[in-house]
């Protein structure tokens, strides 16, 4: 495992020794007013004034052009509020999301858990937003911004919506926020929506993606896909994607697995259900990254999350095939500098070779 960087930091104190005793859920939302003060116009303009472009990081994917390789994943700005905070924190993408075409409160709560000895996080939030029509508003907005990151947004079935209507519900959704989307990504990998895992499956997924892709028109669309498909599964969909010229795949999202934890199986066992992402799921979503390279074409986008922490981690999803690569769970144990410090990394890293 790679050294954490920071790890005696002023951050790490703050952590210790006062969110790891409030609610994951309180300390998310504290975090995000912090987060919101980052964005504010003077604050973000500060950062433009005496940041200079670092070209060694630019990407360019998906027909569009970004700061950085390193972007936050879904789950962790559900209801686009903090996209332009995250961007001066030096995410040069932001997936929004995950957005539904009914408004939902999500699971009851307590839903979001540390495990802290494992660097990870469980969560079974049950895709809480305001709902796709609310978000409109938040994306026209950004989308006037001269500085902003590169803006994902990804989509997921309502709760309400059986799953045989899952179609019509995505199309919603698509409907309204394709058009504001830099990219578009269908999710139908998160465990905590009763269901929606089924939407792998070929036979549903293919019409699915094929009805979506057609709603999109030109903004690109990828597909998110769960860790713990088996090896045939994950070839199956990724030559679905090839064959409906899909733009990209994102893998992976959390897993249902609690295998290899260093945390107490007895308060594992009395969390219960969600989905686990952070350091434990690093290997698998390597391995997943590296078997969808192998069946796509070399300039199809993948984007690789799971279990990154450092900038290391980031190379090493790279150099395995990654057009890009996404974080989340870190953030928690890192603090809001984590993104520049990782940048940082890359920049020395690429300056190496």
């Amino acid at each position: 495992m790679a050294t954490h960087n920071g790890n005696h930091s002023f951050y790490n104190l703050i952590f210790k020794g006062f969110f790891k005793f409030i609610d994951p859920e309180e300390a998310h939302h504290l975090g995000a007013t912090v987060i919101k003060m980052a964005g504010l116009p003077g604050i973000r303009n500060m950062k433009h004034a005496f940041s200079k472009p670092v070209p060694e990081l630019h990407v360019q994917a998906l027909g569009l052009h970004f700061d950085s390789p390193f972007g936050m994943a879904a789950g962790f700005d559900k209801d686009v509020t903090m996209v332009s905070g995250l961007y001066a924190l030096g995410f040069g993408h932001v997936e929004v999301g995950t957005l539904t075409a009914h408004a939902q409160p999500g699971n009851p709560k307590p839903r979001l858990f540390r495990l802290i000895p494992d660097r990870a996080l469980i969560n079974r939030m049950g895709f809480n937003n305001g709902g796709a029509q609310a978000a409109v508003p938040r994306l026209q907005k950004l989308r006037t911004l001269k500085h902003r990151p590169v803006i994902g947004v990804n989509i997921g079935k309502s709760r309400i919506t059986e799953v045989e209507n899952a179609t019509a519900d995505y199309l919603i959704s698509t409907k309204l926020l394709a058009p504001l989307a830099d990219y578009l990504v269908v999710n139908v990998s998160s465990p905590n929506t009763p269901g929606l895992r089924g939407l792998q499956e070929i036979t549903q997924l293919k019409p699915l993606l094929k009805a979506v892709k057609e709603e999109a028109g030109n903004t690109p669309l990828l597909v998110k896909i769960a860790p713990d498909l088996s090896g045939d599964e994950i070839a199956e969909i990724a030559k679905l994607a090839v064959s409906l010229k899909l733009d990209g795949i994102i893998a992976t999202n959390t897993t249902i697995s609690r295998d290899g934890l260093v945390s107490d199986s007895a308060k594992v066992e009395s969390i219960g259900a969600g989905g686990l992402s952070g350091a434990p799921l690093s290997q698998r979503s390597l391995e997943v990254l590296k078997q969808i390279r192998s069946i796509v074409p070399a300039d199809m986008c993948i984007i690789s999350v799971g279990g990154i922490e450092t900038a290391e981690q980031v190379q090493e999803r790279l150099d395995a095939g990654a057009t890009l690569v996404q974080g989340y769970s870190a953030f928690v144990y890192n603090g809001p500098l984590w993104a520049i410090k990782l940048n940082r990394g890359l920049r020395k890293l690429a300056n190496q070779r």
